[in-house]
């Protein structure tokens, strides 16, 4: 009989100072669960990362020969705990924000079959270092992100998470800046059965590597959000520009014959122009709509023929 493996994967860059600290909270043993293995993502560190790593018992280490940013940190590691036999993955950050004592909890509906994907929600009232306006930030995101993915997700933007082996040969991230949002619209696009579960935090050891200051993170945060949109709802997104576009020409033009009628049209021939302008660009970007949908269906065979290929090299290995 197969035993159960679940590896505890790290994404890190520059981290001596607080991966051991995180290290020595995590488990290695956990009920219902037969192998518990450790996995770091060096990022390109410049410090002494992995040797903090490797002296505190890692068991494997993906190496970055420079810094490729946390989405591609996030993703190269489930392509090693893939590679590596892993049934169940759980990620977490080396700075030790989240209580390790929760992953029991965390894998639970996977190891019961209730879930795909589980997302540890923490409680942001609690998390003093976080002020008024990264939370509200926060929640805002997440409320973008449920209605996109059509999930429930209360924190989007938390990267204590658990999948199962299934999932995370599922997930593709195109994004550099982070993976969160991403992948839980793509697993709720892909009918992957995602819930969450409340976590603990732990005491704050050092700023976000994430957000440099309010304002880029806003920035981020913005382009993010409408790249979102882009990929994964492209029909949607570039209908209702093109018909926004093409209704405000449609009615400028009619302005423009009312007066025409009306007046002879003297003095509003630059209204015609703007409605001329207005009804092409909207027509070509309602052309566009039909031509991104498209593009997203091939997107799709694409990840399922990834999938696949994913499949057939884990069952070839077992």
């Amino acid at each position: 009989m197969k035993k159960l493996k679940l590896i505890i994967q790290i994404p890190c860059f520059n981290e001596e100072k607080t991966l051991q600290i995180a290290l020595k909270a995590l488990p290695r043993a956990i009920a219902g669960v037969d192998l518990v293995e450790w996995l770091i993502i060096d990022d390109g560190s410049t410090d002494k990362t992995v040797d903090v790593a490797q002296a505190n018992g890692v068991d494997h280490v993906v190496h970055f020969s420079k810094n490729r940013g946390l989405a591609k940190g996030f993703m190269a590691g489930l392509d090693a705990c893939i590679e590596l036999g892993a049934d169940v993955i759980v990620n977490t950050d080396a700075d030790n924000q989240y209580n390790a004592d929760d992953i029991p909890a965390l894998i639970e509906p996977i190891l019961e079959g209730q879930a795909d994907i589980v997302i540890g929600v923490r409680s942001f009232k609690d998390i003093d270092h976080f002020s008024p306006l990264k939370k509200m930030l926060q929640k805002a995101g997440s409320r973008v992100v449920r209605m996109v993915s059509k999930t429930g997700i209360k924190d989007a933007t938390s990267g204590f998470r658990a999948m199962s082996r299934e999932a995370a040969m599922r997930l593709n991230v195109f994004n550099d800046y982070t993976y969160t949002l991403e992948t839980i619209i793509q697993a709720g696009q892909k009918n992957m059965a995602i819930t969450s579960v409340p976590i603990r935090t732990n005491a704050y050891l050092r700023p976000s590597r994430l957000i440099k200051s309010i304002p880029s993170y806003i920035r981020k945060s913005i382009v993010t959000i409408v790249r979102i949109f882009v990929v994964y709802k492209p029909f949607r997104f570039f209908m209702f520009l093109g018909l926004l576009l093409f209704l405000s020409g449609f009615g400028i033009a009619l302005r423009f014959i009312y007066f025409y009628l009306t007046e002879g049209g003297g003095g509003h021939i630059q209204s015609l122009i703007l409605a001329s302008i207005l009804l092409g660009i909207g027509f070509q970007t309602i052309l566009v709509a039909f031509l991104a949908d498209l593009q997203a269906v091939n997107r799709r065979l694409m990840e399922n023929i990834q999938y696949r290929l994913k499949k057939m090299g884990g069952n070839q290995k077992d």
